[in-house]
């Protein structure tokens, strides 16, 4: 792509936002309902930007701080006495972070700290905004996924990780149930599902090496 088709682009997005305020301003005042339109058409023209200049960082910074402000203004107009928006902060954080971290992102340091952070950051967010719910085992079981697939990936014991990703998952059923539904013992099926792939796993390369 060449710099006048970014250029054409650029102003196409600024005549577009320009036309979709007026309209919005002339047709229905009371509800800014051009911001999700612009918010594509700001991002659009920055993406095509970075990408030909091969300014990927730079596109992180600028795109996160740009879908944190978008957030924050529409939690402000739709839901201003409720703060959801700081649910959205530390994945959208972590984008530019790991950008600028480059090769060490893929290290299992890195891996540990960030999935520590986040899980701190929510069972804080836990404790503030909704203590009578431990919701925040829902993003920890996500987070965790980071450093157990990269430490077998590094080790390449794909028959390990299905047995450590196996107990992982067992014991996030086991959790969920015994939080939020102990009356009904419901874990076993979705562990006996699960308890299938270290057995093929182990049969596949059993069969393999015979």
């Amino acid at each position: 792509m060449k710099k006048y088709d970014i250029g054409f682009v650029a102003t196409g997005s600024v005549m577009t936002i320009v036309f979709l305020i007026l309209v919005n301003y002339f047709t229905s005042v009371q509800y800014p309902w051009f911001i999700y339109p612009v918010f594509i058409l700001v991002l659009f023209p920055l993406g095509l930007y970075c990408v030909y200049a091969k300014k990927y960082t730079l596109f992180s910074m600028v795109g996160s701080f740009l879908l944190l402000l978008f957030l924050i203004t529409e939690n402000y107009i739709d839901m201003p006495s409720y703060p959801w928006f700081f649910y959205t902060v530390e994945p959208i954080v972590m984008w530019p972070a790991l950008m600028l971290l480059g090769k060490r992102a893929k290290s299992m340091t890195t891996a540990l700290i960030g999935s520590f952070s986040f899980i701190l950051y929510y069972i804080i967010l836990n404790i503030f905004l909704a203590p009578q719910t431990p919701w925040f085992i829902f993003p920890a079981f996500a987070i965790l996924w980071w450093p157990l697939s990269l430490y077998h990936i590094k080790r390449k014991s794909y028959f390990g990780f299905s047995i450590s990703a196996s107990l992982f998952i067992s014991l996030f059923f086991i959790s969920i149930n015994a939080i939020f539904s102990p009356q009904e013992i419901w874990a076993v099926y979705p562990i006996f599902t699960v308890l299938w792939w270290p057995l093929s796993m182990y049969y596949f390369n059993y069969k393999k090496s015979n």
